[in-house]
């Protein structure tokens, strides 16, 4: 349990707009612990709210008193019951997790909304969550079985399972009361269409229905009772599946297609507005991967059908374009993903969509709010055509999309908050988006919930008798309105508890410029929406974020928390702000990976904010130790290597070598890597001259210089073997890279402002750039254009990978001896985010070899890892995928351009860890 004050800003807001300081935090471990904390609260009035992953649009999991994070310790898979079909999960279970556990007896949970990467069961039962696949497989209602609940009055109840009944629980012999006092509103305004999520699903509640508490309960939003065990059901997963878009003239001429395609049975039909695509193609063109072939049209449908072997699926993709009209005059463009890395790019344009809208560049900042409204699917072209002329009549935009066979719409809108009157504007936008939605005879949500962003809006659905039906039920589980209040039943004003939606400014004294941003680090820590992918574990697709929230498992440790700490700080809610320890405990685990920048939907770059952090806390101050030792490397290297031997022998005595660490800051059970006998830049200069060729400016970085200029070495080979005449980056010329990782930002910007004139003149004359260290081609690719003089600022960006300049050099080809050469690569997390890795994946593959890509952070990150207090951490990180990896297969050749990444291997394993270049100059190992 905790009141810190760093704690109660992580749990203030969830993924919506609102914001409300909790009073407690506290991380139940057992279901005991739950029950103890609804007695406390029930005793003393004070209010309850459970929190899952805490991804909620609609402002579900926020609350003024006590908020129960189940998600970092109720996290079991109980069983699996592979032949009834039922898994039996801890509320704070991961839907992915519970994914990959079922999926090796051919099963899946069958509802996956696009947070299913970090969503908990319990958070998806708490707002009835559906996702795209519920139009085969149902609401996460349609897949619970029983629940273990304890309600507001302390009872527990095994709701589902034969021994709890109406006879046996007070509670139902209650709600059986109600049920019967309401039957005829119950039987003609509830479960109309299957996305009606708004309210209470009273309809399971009937006679007719069997009196079925746990799906009457799944989307009560923790008014009612909380979750202690869920047994939920699972479906056969299909045998293949296929992936189908089809381009229409707009958005809502795709919805006018939908009623059609129906009778098809797809496993899942959405929407996608085309301006979601060119927003992918202008942020992601580069290190995202860019985006895949795609019919021609502003309206997309993506319909995904199933089938047990090729030839069901040849055959359902011919019905589907035959009732679709694709291929006859006037009809939609089709296109078929033809493999499955083809579907999962598209799949990932879907998903992403609500971090994608929030902040396009170079417009207004789109919010949450009328984002999951749901009408019947027959009614669903004729309600966008009405949202749209709403949306203008209010001046405002937006780019919808959404599970559109379920006639569900999502859309984030461009609401003016810092403008006169914008919260006034925003309530009574929702006021007739309410009306219109019910004119269609639709819900005010269709699968995030109420919250506090749509309770006050029930009247606008439902009658009163309706609505007195809903209240009569939360009375019966929580008369004293502990759990979760001001939530459906008595309802928060919907423009009550916003969080400033326009970011408090900040634009004095900043270390970057965030260009993107305006110049304003308040507008740039607010990128961060809260959907909370940095929980997600990506590493499987090659994701990195957030290396030390997969470490901990530690709310606190997630991209997410650290901005919300930095938006308190911007809003003067931080006492000494920069210089105090909220944000000092909040940012000392960002491993500076800048995963997140490219990982997260928004771009959030939680490691710019964590050196303007340190910049700011440290001007004119005593900086820690390491700051000096290994922020300054590229000054100790050049007057170590004067005398290397000496260096090295001196390190390695062992009482030397741990005064050494302890003077430096460093862990003593870091190994320190060897400076080489002779630099790079010394067998350079004793070499022949070179052949004639094209010329090529290689970046001497420090790391390939003192540490590995074998590196250097392969690089030359390889250069020349292309046809090129090598020359090397000016003596004393750095990337700046150590200087931004520790804060020393007027430094870095010197150093850049000095590297970058010289590389100038070279690419004006068309002279090719080509670095060695990703970390440093990283930052001249990204940094460089936020921290150096703008004269020169510009030229960062021409600076390639090895990858890059081979695959653009005419004639080359790579060498026959990587043919069948498998081997495992870890991509530095500077090269994934800034350059993207898809340069090296294509040309190993274009030369035969077989590899195997580890995701995630290696763990030493430059200096983090290197740094005292942060070694159990680091290796932590290691053992989420690279370590499993390297256990995995000890045949393969281990890749890893980035010197960190090559050092915390050593530190890992015996095996040498190579450089692309080395691979590519000679086979590996001879």
């Amino acid at each position: 349990m905790e009141t810190a004050p760093r704690r109660l800003a992580e749990y203030s807001s969830d993924a919506a707009l609102y914001r409300v300081r909790p009073a407690v935090v506290a991380f139940p471990r057992s279901a005991a612990d739950i029950a103890a904390a609804v007695e406390v609260c029930r005793e003393r009035q004070v209010p309850l709210t459970m929190r899952g992953a805490g991804t909620s649009l609609a402002g579900n999991a926020v609350g003024t008193g006590v908020v129960l994070d189940v998600s970092r310790h109720l996290n079991k898979i109980v069983s699996i019951d592979a032949e009834s079909r039922v898994a039996v999960v801890e509320p704070g279970v991961v839907l992915d997790d519970l994914q990959r556990a079922a999926a090796p007896f051919g099963l899946r949970f069958g509802p996956d909304p696009s947070t299913h990467s970090r969503c908990t069961i319990g958070g998806m039962i708490g707002n009835n969550a559906c996702g795209s696949r519920a139009l085969r497989y149902g609401r996460t209602a349609d897949n619970v079985a029983a629940l273990d609940v304890i309600t507001g009055t302390s009872e527990f109840i095994a709701a589902g399972q034969a021994t709890t009944t109406a006879a046996t629980s007070p509670t139902l012999a209650a709600l059986q009361s109600v049920v019967a006092s309401y039957l005829g509103v119950i039987r003609t305004e509830f479960g109309r269409f299957g996305r009606q999520v708004s309210g209470y699903s009273l309809e399971h509640l009937l006679p007719e229905s069997g009196f079925d508490v746990p799906r009457a309960l799944v989307g009560t939003e923790g008014t009612c009772a909380i979750t202690t065990l869920a047994t939920v059901r699972l479906v056969r997963a299909p045998r293949q599946t296929v992936l189908v878009v089809l381009g229409y003239p707009d958005l809502a001429a795709a919805a006018d297609a939908v009623p059609p395609l129906l009778p098809l049975e797809p496993v899942a039909m959405e929407g996608l507005d085309a301006g979601i695509i060119d927003l992918v193609s202008a942020e992601r063109g580069s290190a995202g991967g860019g985006v895949p072939a795609l019919p021609a049209g502003r309206g997309l449908l993506m319909v995904e059908l199933a089938g047990q072997n090729q030839t069901e699926l040849d055959d359902a993709v011919g019905r589907l374009r035959t009732a679709a009209g694709a291929g006859q005059p006037g009809g939609p463009d089709c296109v078929v993903a033809a493999d499955a890395r083809q579907a999962a790019a598209i799949w990932r344009i879907r998903e992403d969509g609500a971090g994608l809208v929030a902040r396009p560049p170079g417009g207004r900042m789109h919010y949450a709010g009328w984002e999951d409204s749901a009408v019947p699917p027959d009614r669903l072209g004729s309600y966008l055509r009405d949202l749209d002329a709403l949306l203008t009549k209010y001046g405002l935009t937006g780019l919808p999309y959404g599970h559109f066979g379920d006639g569900c719409v999502h859309i984030r809108i461009d609401f003016e908050f810092g403008s006169s009157g914008g919260t006034a504007a925003f309530r009574d936008f929702l006021l007739d988006a309410a009306d219109l939605a019910a004119a269609h005879g639709g819900s005010m949500s269709g699968e995030h919930g109420d919250g506090r962003a749509r309770g006050e809006l029930l009247p606008r659905m439902y009658s009163v008798e309706a609505l007195a039906a809903i209240a009569a039920v939360k009375a019966v589980f929580d008369p004293a309105d502990v759990l979760n209040p001001g939530i459906i039943v008595r309802p928060r004003p919907l423009d009550a508890d916003l969080r400033p939606p326009r970011p408090h400014t900040y634009h004095a004294g900043l270390g970057f410029r965030y260009e993107r941003d305006g110049g304003d680090f308040g507008t740039a820590v607010s990128r961060c929406t809260g959907v909370g992918k940095c929980r997600a574990d990506l590493t499987a697709s090659g994701g990195v974020m957030c290396p030390s929230y997969l470490a901990t498992r530690d709310e606190k440790d997630s991209t997410r928390a650290r901005a919300r700490v930095l938006q308190e700080l911007v809003s003067g809610a931080v006492p000494d702000r920069w210089r105090s320890a909220e944000v000092a405990e909040s940012l000392d685990l960002c491993l500076a990976c800048k995963a997140c920048s490219a990982d997260c939907p928004t771009g959030t770059d939680m490691a710019a904010y964590k050196a303007e952090a340190l910049y700011q806390r440290y001007r004119g101050r005593l900086r820690p130790v390491a700051h000096y030792s290994l922020g300054w490397l590229p000054r100790w290297a050049p007057l170590a290597a004067r005398a290397p031997g000496l260096a090295n022998a001196l390190l390695a005595a062992p009482v030397l070598h741990r005064i050494a660490k302890q003077a430096a800051g460093i862990d003593p059970r870091r190994k320190l890597p060897r400076l080489a006998s002779d630099t790079f830049r010394d067998w350079y200069a004793a070499r022949p001259a070179p052949d004639a060729g094209r010329p090529v400016l290689l970046w001497v970085d420090e790391f390939t210089n003192y540490f590995t200029p074998r590196v250097g070495i392969a690089a030359v080979a390889v250069l020349e073997a292309a046809g090129y005449q090598v020359e090397l980056s000016r003596p004393g010329d750095c990337c700046g890279l150590t200087w931004i990782s520790t804060g020393q930002l007027g430094t870095a910007r010197r150093k850049l402002s000095r590297s970058l004139s010289g590389l100038a003149t070279q690419i004006k004359a068309g002279t090719p750039v080509v670095g060695l260290e990703p970390s440093c081609v990283a930052a001249f690719r990204g940094d460089a254009s936020e921290l150096a003089d703008e004269s020169v600022a510009a030229a960062g960006a021409s600076v390639r990978t090895l990858a890059e300049l081979l695959a653009d050099t005419p004639g080359w080809r790579p060498p026959a001896h990587l043919r069948g050469v498998r081997a495992l690569a870890q991509p530095h997390c500077h090269h994934h985010a800034v350059m993207g890795w898809g340069s090296d994946a294509d040309l190993l593959a274009s030369a035969g070899a077989e590899v195997r890509r580890v995701g995630g952070c290696c763990g030493l990150a430059g200096n983090f890892g290197m740094e005292r207090g942060h070694f159990e951490v680091s290796m932590s990180v290691a053992r989420t995928a690279l370590g499993p990896a390297l256990a995995e297969d000890r045949n393969e050749v281990v890749l890893a351009d980035g010197f960190s990444c090559r050092t915390q291997l050593d530190q890992l394993t015996d095996r040498p860890a190579y450089h692309l270049a080395e691979l590519l100059a000679v086979p590996a190992g001879r």
